[in-house]
C-alpha cells in the first residue's frame, strides 16, 4: 500500500476554492469555485457557482461576464486538452499548480487544504455545496 493511500482505499486530494475579488484594492470576495487534485486517481477538476446577488453586493459594475469567463478558463485547465490553452500539455499536476498560483486578479484562488477521499469527483461536488453555494 503506498504511504499516501490508506487501508480503506481512500487517497490524499488537494483543494482551493476560486474566489472572486471584484474590487481587487477592497480586497472584499465570494467563493465561486473549488479546484480539487488527487495525484493518485490522476483527477483534476473544478466546479463553480457564480451567485449573482452576492457578487453584486461587492461591485454592482462587476464585469460579470468576464468573472464568468475567468471560471469557465479555471475548468478548461482542469481538463486539458486544446481548451486548457497553453497548458493543453502539461501533466494534470502542474495545472493544478499554475491554477492555485498566487494572482492579483478578479478570480483568485485561496489557500490549499488536503484531506482524504475514496471518490475525487463527489468530495468536489460535496466542496462545492458546502464552500460556495
Amino acid at each position: 500500500m503506498s504511504e499516501v493511500q490508506t487501508a480503506v482505499g481512500r487517497d490524499v486530494f488537494e483543494y482551493a476554492v476560486l474566489r472572486v475579488v471584484p474590487r481587487v484594492e477592497r480586497g472584499e470576495s465570494i467563493n465561486a469555485g473549488v479546484i480539487l487534485y488527487c495525484r493518485a486517481r490522476s483527477f483534476l477538476a473544478a466546479r463553480t457557482h457564480l451567485d449573482l446577488a452576492r457578487l453584486g453586493a461587492l461591485d454592482p459594475t462587476v464585469d460579470v461576464t468576464g468573472v464568468r469567463a475567468a471560471l469557465r478558463a479555471a475548468e478548461c485547465v482542469c481538463c486539458g486538452g486544446a481548451e486548457a490553452g497553453f497548458a493543453a500539455g502539461d501533466d494534470a499536476g502542474r495545472r493544478f499548480r499554475w491554477l492555485i498560483a498566487p494572482r492579483s486578479t478578479v478570480v483568485q484562488p485561496g489557500p490549499v487544504h488536503t484531506g482524504l477521499t475514496a471518490d475525487p469527483a463527489a468530495e468536489l461536488d460535496r466542496l462545492l455545496e458546502v464552500l460556495v453555494r
